[in-house]
């Protein structure tokens, strides 16, 4: 079992309150904090700690010790001021990694220059899901990896029942990789190439976009 990490998740809307409790889910210790006494009330069950706090004021952070902390998520909504201006403490103060949530295109930039470690956009990313999904019925899933390259779960159709991996050959023919096939729970990691796919079955996909495309527009 991977070792327990401490977090600080600074925010608790539906985007913060979501990251606080999967990563409690996930056996971590999350001080979760935020300005609204009500939000940190809602949570105080779920985190290890909860706050009420500013996390603008330097002596607010110090007194917690975030700056202990080896991750910290930045989950602020609204206020891109107090996103921006907590990430720059948090930096200079020396935390490792901080994730933050990005409004739109240009917090997003800002939010590179000041030393921000990721940079999410939620809404965005489960929008470009949900499309993918509703705009193709063999989609199960979609992740995005960069603008051109994205992993995608493909529901096998009858067209697939029995073929083999090595008689589909796809890495040749069509560039991309079939990293795993979950058939009903199970799941199997880098499939034996004489694997009989069977209909049903969920391809996890990795490639290049337009790759993807071909590989689903000929095979399935």
């Amino acid at each position: 079992m991977a070792d327990k990490k401490q977090f600080v998740v600074i925010g608790l809307g539906r985007f913060g309150g979501s990251v606080c409790k999967e990563l409690i889910k996930l056996g971590n210790e999350v001080l979760a904090m935020d300005m609204d006494e009500q939000k940190v009330n809602d949570y105080a069950r779920y985190a290890t700690h909860a706050v009420v706090g500013d996390s603008t004021d330097e002596s607010t952070l110090r007194s917690l010790g975030v700056r202990n902390f080896e991750n910290v998520v930045v989950a602020i909504g609204d206020n891109i001021q107090a996103s921006i201006l907590t990430t720059l403490l948090l930096k200079e103060m020396g935390v490792n990694n901080v994730c933050v949530k990005a409004r739109n295109y240009y917090h997003h930039k800002v939010l590179e220059k000041i030393g921000a470690d990721k940079v999410v956009h939620p809404e965005t990313d489960m929008g470009k899901r949900i499309a993918q999904q509703m705009s193709d019925e063999n989609v199960i899933d979609y992740i995005e990896l960069s603008e051109e390259y994205s992993i995608v779960e493909l529901i096998a159709t009858a067209k697939l029942e029995g073929k083999t991996l090595i008689k589909l050959n796809v890495r040749a023919r069509f560039g991309v990789t079939i990293l795993a096939i979950k058939k009903g729970d199970n799941i199997d990691i880098s499939p034996s190439p004489d694997y009989q796919i069977g209909k049903g079955d969920l391809l996890i996909v990795i490639g290049h976009n337009e790759d993807i495309k071909r590989f689903e527009d000929q095979v399935m």
